[in-house]
């Protein structure tokens, strides 16, 4: 069996694509390929995880900045061309897409073909590149509910997002959490995060409050900058404090989610699934900047569950601590929405969709 998983462009397209490549690995599956694009995420992070990548000299295409898309039909061609060599040269069985740029030329070339091809999308509201293939896609397995609206009904299989395996026993790993982070395990832990690079406007959020965190030594913040704003406030009055830790990364989700009380972050599928799979009380600040407001739609799927708590970007300065501290010091908000939340996971969608995989291979 020989199957391509195609995409990128961000960790919430893929880390579930290796999730999937590892729950094919373990059924059997020896040859797995990559195709991303030059410059982004997966060059890096799909041979950290063992596996081979080729690149695509593929971009996405921008709605705002017009004169940026003049390359992009020979980029298109391009990668197209491109495509059809990795195809012919690998021959897949099935060819897996994940979203994001490189993803479109893979499954076109695909179904032109005749491959059977399957799409996971990871969102409520999918990706505009899913959206042109689904028409021909042999199946799409999707996170959420409703997603007719946008795919054949008789296509759809809801499975939830990938995970990987690691955060399904957190909750034993919260002593070895206060060790790797140095925390006080008499305190309560607010873990802030914006994805691998950071998120300006949580960042802007969380320091516009230092005064009330300093206040408030008795609760300790594990505070994932990233990596574009660490210089920042590496040295910022609230580094100074030592119940504030600010990092630029975190290798160690497992234990961050582990140690957390609280968390707050953006809201990408992703992130939604695996808070789901730790079942922490989280509250959701949805990135205003991606495509069709999905985070924001991702997020009100959750809080009309009362599953999570939703406060939008604009606000965030004003309500995050404040509701953060609230929700700290109340246990039973707390049990209610990680009950609610937990209820939501699919700790099983990794071997589900390399199942249907396996299908596709067989028919």
């Amino acid at each position: 069996m020989k199957i391509i998983i195609s995409g990128g462009g961000s960790g919430g397209h893929i880390f579930p694509a290796i999730a999937i490549a590892n729950a094919l690995k373990e059924k059997g599956v020896k040859d797995i390929l990559f195709v991303g694009a030059n410059g982004k995420i997966e060059m890096e992070k799909v041979p950290n995880a063992g596996y081979e990548i080729v690149g695509l000299n593929i971009s996405g295409f921008h709605r705002r900045q017009m004169s940026r898309n003049l390359k992009f039909p020979f980029k298109l061609i391009g990668s197209l061309l491109k495509a059809k060599k990795i195809i012919d040269k690998f021959n897949p069985d099935v060819v897996v897409g994940v979203g994001g740029f490189a993803s479109g030329p893979m499954l076109k070339l695909a179904q032109w073909k005749g491959i059977p091809t399957l799409i996971q999308e990871q969102n409520s509201y999918p990706g505009i590149t899913n959206k042109l293939l689904a028409g021909k896609a042999d199946r799409i397995c999707v996170a959420y509910d409703h997603m007719d609206s946008f795919f054949k009904e008789e296509k759809i299989l809801l499975t939830g997002n990938p995970v990987r395996k690691d955060l399904t026993n957190v909750e034993e790993l919260r002593s070895e959490a206060y060790t790797h982070f140095d925390l006080d395990q008499n305190k309560k832990t607010l873990f802030i995060f914006g994805g691998s690079l950071g998120a300006r406007s949580i960042n802007n959020a969380i320091y516009n409050s230092r005064d009330v965190i300093k206040r408030f030594d008795n609760i300790q913040l594990i505070w994932q900058v990233g990596k574009l704003y660490h210089d920042e406030f590496k040295n910022s009055e609230l580094a100074q404090c030592p119940h504030v830790k600010i990092l630029p990364f975190i290798d160690r989700m497992d234990l961050a989610y582990s140690a957390a009380d609280v968390i707050i972050c953006r809201a990408g599928a992703l992130t939604i699934s695996e808070l789901a799979i730790v079942g922490k009380p989280a509250i959701f600040i949805p990135s205003p900047n991606v495509a069709e407001d999905h985070q924001t739609k991702n997020a009100k799927a959750l809080s009309e569950k009362d599953a999570a708590l939703l406060i939008r970007d604009d606000e965030a300065k004003e309500k995050v601590i404040p509701t953060a501290i609230k929700l700290l010091e109340d246990k039973e908000t707390q049990r209610s929405l990680s009950f609610n939340l937990k209820a939501l996971a699919k700790p099983e969608a990794r071997e589900a969709i390399a199942n249907e995989v396996l299908k596709l291979v067989k028919s």
